[in-house]
């Protein structure tokens, strides 16, 4: 009995330990393209409602171009993205795996995969508990064989939020950042100790590397929380998303410069980007850095649209030496700042240079720039308007005394700007 014990307690470690490496990771590099948005709006985050009909959609491609047995599941986490102390009993209900069935050999396409999809939850295992989620999908249902993992949110909404964007009143940021301001209220819980139970979390762009997380309230009158503060409640604002449309790689976009077409693959070589910090500011609507899965031709681009090689080059006249590195940045790379994501120096363009495999859809990115020395400062290359149009998602999560994992309880999305103002401001 102590080593039944033993060994149920070796395999939930291992799984959390595994789990919390990184909430949006792909370990496999035969997988591309991996999608998971509410049914029907793949510009969504992937959320759904506690105890509801809500579900998500998870897509895939394994470039290897032939069947494998997926598997899925769920681990449950803080606010923080730690694991809950819980086991996979006491917040999936039904089975805590299951297989991905539904599948489609590419067609039409020159580059060979199999697409995998699957709607979540099903009917025979669903999350019972609101919170941060973790999907993990791996193979041959042995989950030491991960193929990537995704986050998910399960809401039960306990808390009303009502906020704005607001120009900040510091003089160093006045006219680069913006200020969240936001008032939760929390009326429909009982016996509510704000500062021990609440956490509160600020996303821009629906990303999670620049969070803004635990954020305490400026204000506590009854069962109303005001978060105001400039300390923390503010973020650069940054310029309007690059753009590239690859619907059509034979009906060539405004951003290509030319494309080379092979008998087996598709080479596209992008116009070289440059730095627009010192241009003023332009609007123009965007996706703010994400990505839609769309073809001009065929049914259905998830199993007919084809992958190209595209290359990106971007001018720096400033000069860095060993300070810092540059990087491709947006849902396009799974917003990561790996080393295979960083640009490389062509002395004889004198241009940054890098490429990408990516599926036919119409995408939107940045560059970025982190610095090689402590705190790692990552900066934007093309500036900061304040007067940039940017959603916030405020998640508010809470904990029961005695629970032992936070509850998402609220989630609010605010636009820095809804007068849709023309091409310039």
């Amino acid at each position: 009995m102590k080593t039944f014990f033993l060994v149920i307690t070796l395999c939930i470690t291992s799984f959390t330990v595994s789990a919390a490496l990184n909430p949006d990771s792909i370990y496999m590099p035969n997988i591309h393209t991996v999608r998971l948005y509410q049914q029907g709006k793949q510009l969504s985050m992937p959320l759904i409602n506690l105890n509801s009909n809500d579900r998500l959609e998870l897509h895939f491609d394994d470039l290897d171009g032939r069947y494998k047995n997926y598997y899925y599941t769920f681990q449950l986490c803080n606010f923080d993205w730690t694991p809950a102390s819980m086991m996979p009993m006491q917040y999936i209900k039904g089975f805590t795996q299951n297989k991905i069935n539904d599948y489609k050999f590419s067609s039409v396409a020159l580059t060979r995969y199999t697409h995998y999809s699957a709607v979540i939850p099903q009917g025979n295992s669903y999350p019972t508990k609101a919170g941060n989620y973790i999907l993990r999908v791996y193979l041959n249902g042995d989950t030491s064989q991960i193929a990537f993992t995704k986050r998910m949110l399960v809401l039960n909404p306990k808390a009303s939020i009502i906020g704005k964007i607001l120009q900040p009143f510091t003089p160093q940021i006045f006219k680069t950042h913006q200020k969240i301001q936001f008032n939760v209220d929390l009326s429909e819980i009982n016996g509510l100790n704000a500062t021990q139970q609440v956490r509160v979390s600020i996303l821009q762009n629906f990303r999670w590397d620049n969070a803004v997380t635990n954020l305490k309230p400026s204000f506590i009158r009854g069962s109303n929380l005001e978060y105001s503060t400039e300390t923390t409640n503010v973020f650069p604002a940054g310029k309007e998303w690059r753009w590239l449309d690859l619907r059509d790689f034979h009906l060539q976009s405004d951003r290509v410069a030319s494309a080379d077409y092979n008998k087996y693959s598709t080479s596209v070589y992008l116009k070289t980007d440059f730095p627009l910090e010192s241009q003023p500011y332009i609007y123009y609507p965007d996706l703010n850095g994400l990505s839609l899965i769309e073809a001009v031709r065929g049914i259905n681009p998830n199993y007919e649209g084809d992958y190209a090689t595209v290359y990106f080059s971007f001018l720096d006249r400033e000069e860095q030496g060993d300070r810092s590195d540059l990087y491709l940045y947006g849902q396009l790379t799974n917003y990561q700042l790996n080393d295979s994501l960083k640009l490389s120096y062509n002395d004889e363009k004198d241009l940054y240079e890098t490429h990408l495999l990516l599926k036919q859809g119409y995408y939107s990115y940045t560059y970025l720039r982190r610095d090689r020395r402590p705190p790692f400062a990552i900066s934007e290359m093309d500036g900061n308007s304040y007067e940039t149009e940017n959603v916030y998602t405020i998640l508010v999560y809470y904990r029961p005394f005695g629970a032992q994992a936070d509850e998402l309880a609220g989630i609010a999305l605010v636009n820095s700007r809804n007068d849709r103002p023309g091409f310039s401001f």
